[in-house]
């Protein structure tokens, strides 16, 4: 599913970069990309993909850093903390909503 988000997304990127139809069709499109990204059902999906991807990137960095030395966990766990505030969470996504 994520290859075929991945390569849907490029297409669009590619056809609206390089879009010859003029900008009257370019704001066509952002228009309607906007229509889609603000459609409830979209943005539900999208935060349950992020919280299920934050849950599982969250059980495999446990699992990583318990098989690191404890030099590499240590410098692992300053760089998230530094990178993303004092807790180690951004508080929100790009969808507005918070981290688990």
């Amino acid at each position: 599913m994520l290859n075929r988000l991945t390569f849907m997304s490029g297409m669009a990127l590619g056809y609206v970069l390089g879009a010859k139809a003029g900008r009257e069709r370019y704001e066509q499109i952002v228009a309607k990309a906007r229509q889609v990204t603000q459609n409830p059902t979209v943005r539900n999906t999208a935060e349950t993909a992020a919280q299920q991807g934050r849950q599982v990137a969250g059980k495999a960095y446990h699992t990583v850093s318990d098989r690191m030395p404890d030099s590499v966990s240590q410098r692992v766990k300053s760089v998230r903390g530094s990178r993303s505030g004092s807790n180690g969470q951004s508080g929100t996504d790009d969808w507005g909503t918070g981290t688990v």
